[in-house]
This record gives structure tokens, C-alpha cells and sequence, in this order.
């Protein structure tokens, strides 16, 4: 017991200091993200977070005073992969394809298929991939991806001693400690982020986590518990493929479509939007942790299950902003052709109005023609040049 709390607040120092510390070399190297246009957040803070959790749970287990237990060192290894397959990702933009089949064949190593059964492991596996994917999402925003992994981590956890795990339950509090102290560099506005790097960490060990506590049980019930874990991440996903499939949008392009996205639509502050979603990942923990200890029935999971249905339902007709409009985009720029004019000069008479910085740009093709779009400015030209020809005509003939 005590070893959990000197460990937990180690990790969550160790977590705050190196997210302060390796804020300004990801600034110089350029691995950034960039969030509300303008502002620039690097995606130091996963470094950060694998760090300390891999090194508090290594010295545990190296002074034998935490032992991680048999797997909890191949699991622990596949988590630090996976890491560096979401920092290689953050640093070069590799495609999602790759990071899913990545994912998988780590997660191939950690299932215990004895207990699981080949079948049953293998959509673990699959199930595993996905649900580091879907953490990785949830980082578009401010708070968001560490505020559900910390009260993930502590339902898993929760889990994991229920069925004396004691090593992957010390695992899963030095990793909700290492978030909270992410969080402090994290909360709304952020100051650094996740990145692949640390949410796809966190997602690989809370899934991992999971199937372990699960295996050899009832398979329904199991999976039962595992969607109710991870409610929120599921959730999130499951309106991003809905919203861009109705929409006509390639799947794996980046949008803001997300949940936080839309609820920040909905009139929602930053903070607002964090609390809302943490809220939301401890109703849907709280069921999966009771339903796996027996207080409640495998039924209850359907109450987690139809509040996902109804919360994508109603946000997915929430107007998300589509890349490309709004400020700036086709449709403004429409808007200011339409009101392009001419004004009046005491001095020198009717002029041309000043042309925005926008429309000096080469022409481009219309969606619906063939034939270029001729800009304002040219046009203009075009019909002074066409009024001074006609008056020659006019006194030369």
C-alpha cells in the first residue's frame, strides 16, 4: 500500500517535470500540432508520460518491491513499441494503415490466448488495434484523451484487483498517475499534447489491461464490460465514421468532427467539454467495473449501449465546420466576389474598390464547368479596357 502511493506520486511528478522539460525541444524539431488555427501545441507530453510510467514500474519491479508479475514485462515492452510507433507517426505523418497493423501484431504478443481461446484472441487483437486508434483520436483536444485515461485507468485498475492482478493493477495506477500529471500541462489551453506517442500507449495497455481481467469469463459478459470501458472512445469513432460516411468524406482524414468538436458547437468552453467527457467515461466505467465484479447484472451494459446510440444520434445532427469552409473558404471568398463594387472618390471620380488579398490569386476551374473562373480584378479590366475600344469606335467612325 504504500509502495502504491510513493509510486504513484513519483510517477506523477516525474510525468509533470519531463512534460516542462521536452516542451522546448519539440518546439525546435517542429513536432507540433496545430489547434484553434493559430496556435501551436507539441506533442512532447506522450514522451513524457511513457517515460515515467516504464521507469517507476522497471525500478518497482528491479527493487522488488512492486514485482510486475509473469507477461506484466512482454506487456510492458509491447506498450513502449507501440509508443514508438505513434512518436515515428507524429514525427513523419505515418498513415493510419500501418499504425493499425503495427498495433496489432504487438498486441498478438500480450493476449493470453489459453485463457481466451484462438478465436477469441483474435478479435481481442483486432479490438486492441482499434481501441489504441480510437485514444489516438480523442487527443484532437484540449484535456480530453488524459482526462479518459486517467478514469479508464482507474476503472481497469479496479478490475485488475478484483481478480488479485496486484502487478497490472500497480501497472494501471502509475499510469493514471502519470496522466494527472500530464493533465497539468494538458488542461484547457494545453501546453503540450499526446501525440500518437501517449495515447496510443495509454489505449494499448488499457485495452491490453482489460482483455487480461476478462479472460477465461463469460464471453458475452466480457464483451460487454470491455464496450462499457471504453464507452467514450467508441463513442467518438463510431460519430466520426457515421458523420463522414453520410457526408461523402474519406475516413482517415482529419476533420472536426469529433465529440468535443460538436459540443463545442453547442455553446461548450474548452473546460466545459473536458469535464463533459470525463463525466461521461466514469458513468460508462462505473457500469463495466460492477458488472464485472457482479453488483450488477450484464444487462446494465445496455443502458451504456443505448446512451452512446442516442448521444452519437443527436450530435451527428450537430453541423459540424467541413475543412474548406466557414472563414476563409470557398464560401466566403464566393462572398466577397458578390460584394465587390465600385466607390465613389471626391476627387477623381467613380474607382474601383480596392480588391481583398484573396481574390489576387491565379484563376481557378469551377466545380460545375469546364471554363477557368476570371477574377474580379481581371474582369474589371476587362470591361474598362472594353468601354475605352468602343468610345474610339465611336469618334473614329
Amino acid at each position: 500500500m504504500l509502495y502504491g502511493i510513493v509510486a504513484a506520486t513519483t510517477a506523477l511528478l516525474l510525468a509533470a517535470v519531463l512534460a516542462a522539460l521536452l516542451r522546448a525541444p519539440a518546439l525546435r524539431l517542429g513536432l507540433l500540432d496545430r489547434r484553434q488555427r493559430q496556435r501551436r501545441v507539441p506533442l512532447s507530453g506522450g514522451v513524457a508520460v511513457v517515460l515515467a510510467t516504464c521507469l517507476v514500474v522497471v525500478a518497482g519491479d528491479r527493487t522488488g518491491l512492486a514485482p510486475l508479475g509473469e507477461g506484466m514485462g512482454t506487456l510492458l515492452a509491447a506498450g513502449a513499441t507501440v509508443a514508438a510507433l505513434g512518436l515515428v507517426a507524429d514525427a513523419w505523418r505515418l498513415k493510419t494503415r500501418f499504425l493499425l497493423v503495427g498495433t496489432a501484431v504487438a498486441a498478438a504478443f500480450v493476449v493470453p490466448y489459453g485463457d481466451t481461446g484462438v478465436p477469441a484472441g483474435v478479435a481481442a487483437v483486432g479490438w486492441i488495434a482499434c481501441v489504441a486508434l480510437a485514444f489516438r483520436a480523442l487527443d484532437h483536444a484540449d484535456g480530453v484523451a488524459g482526462t479518459v485515461g486517467v478514469v479508464t485507468a482507474f476503472g481497469v485498475a479496479a478490475c485488475a484487483a478484483a481478480e488479485v492482478m496486484d502487478g497490472l493493477a500497480v501497472l494501471l495506477s502509475v499510469l493514471a498517475a502519470a496522466l494527472t500529471g500530464f493533465l497539468m500541462h494538458n488542461w484547457p489551453p494545453a501546453r503540450v499534447a499526446l501525440g500518437g506517442c501517449g495515447a496510443m500507449f495509454t489505449g494499448f495497455l488499457l485495452a491490453v489491461a482489460a482483455v487480461t481481467t476478462r479472460a477465461g469469463q463469460d464471453a458475452a459478459t466480457g464483451a460487454g464490460v470491455l464496450f462499457a470501458l471504453t464507452a467514450v472512445a467508441v463513442a467518438d469513432a463510431a460519430l466520426v465514421v457515421l458523420a463522414r460516411r453520410t457526408a461523402g468524406r474519406p475516413l482517415l482524414r482529419r476533420g472536426p468532427d469529433h465529440l468535443a468538436h460538436r459540443l463545442r458547437r453547442l455553446g461548450l468552453t474548452p473546460a466545459g467539454v473536458t469535464v463533459t467527457l470525463g463525466v461521461a467515461s466514469f458513468a460508462g466505467v462505473l457500469v463495466g467495473a460492477l458488472v464485472h465484479t457482479g453488483v450488477l447484472g450484464a444487462r446494465a451494459v445496455l443502458w451504456v449501449a443505448g446512451g452512446v446510440v442516442v448521444v452519437v444520434l443527436v450530435l451527428w445532427r450537430v453541423r459540424a465546420r467541413v475543412p474548406g469552409q466557414g472563414r476563409g473558404g470557398p464560401g466566403a471568398r464566393v462572398g466577397q466576389v458578390a460584394r465587390v463594387g465600385r466607390e465613389v472618390s471626391p476627387r477623381h471620380g467613380v474607382r474601383p474598390r480596392r480588391q481583398p488579398a484573396a481574390l489576387l490569386q491565379p484563376p481557378r476551374e469551377s466545380a460545375e464547368s469546364t471554363e477557368p473562373v476570371e477574377s474580379p480584378l481581371r474582369a474589371s479590366r476587362r470591361m474598362a479596357s472594353s468601354q475605352v475600344s468602343g468610345s474610339l469606335r465611336v469618334r473614329n467612325g
